[in-house]
Order: C-alpha cells, then sequence, then structure tokens
C-alpha cells in the first residue's frame, strides 16, 4: 500500500522556502544599493531610474549596462579577494552568491 502524502506540509514548505527566496532576493538587491553607491540617491531618483532601466529596449545599451556591471563585480573581487581565491577567468563573481545575469535584465 502506497503511503499517504501530506499536501498540507508540502504546500507549507513550498510556502517556507519560496518566503526565503524572496527575503534573500531582498537582501542582495539591498546589498547592490549599497555596493554601488546608490543608496546615496534619494528614493525617489533611484525609483526613476530603475523605471527607466527596465522600459530600455535598446539592445546595445542594456549590453553596455551588462558589461559595466560584471566589470564593478570583477574589480571588487580582486580588491577584496585574496590573491589565491581571485577569479581570473571570465566568470563573474557576485556578492551573495547571486548568479550571472545573461542580460535579460538591464543592470545601471
Amino acid at each position: 500500500m502506497r503511503k499517504q502524502r501530506d499536501f498540507d506540509a508540502e504546500l507549507k514548505a513550498l510556502q517556507d522556502k519560496a518566503r526565503d527566496l524572496k527575503n534573500r532576493k531582498v537582501q542582495q538587491l539591498g546589498e547592490l544599493v549599497i555596493a554601488t553607491g546608490a543608496d546615496s540617491l534619494r528614493v525617489d531618483e533611484l525609483a526613476g531610474a530603475l523605471i527607466v532601466l527596465t522600459e530600455t529596449k535598446d539592445a546595445g545599451k542594456r549590453e553596455a549596462w551588462a558589461r559595466r556591471g560584471a566589470a564593478f563585480f570583477q574589480s571588487r573581487a580582486r580588491r577584496t579577494a585574496p590573491a589565491a581565491e581571485r577569479h581570473t577567468g571570465g566568470a563573474r563573481a557576485q556578492p551573495g552568491g547571486a548568479k550571472p545575469s545573461t542580460g535579460s535584465k538591464g543592470a545601471a
């Protein structure tokens, strides 16, 4: 006989995992704002800039932003990592274990 599944417990576990992922994303975005110095902007200025970035469809601009963002993270990795741990390859180092962008979202 098959063991019955506890759907309520599974749903709660999934909801907890989703909440944890959202909290981690919010924390990483806050860390990014601070790391780039954007926390010195007023909230309305930062929101306006982000809106413009998300509305931009120009692939050339988005690629330039992606390159600049990658260079920012690589320079931070070089400044903070010991020589033996520095990334010398093409991989993008990002704080908090964030995955590299594929270029689908614009970055300042």
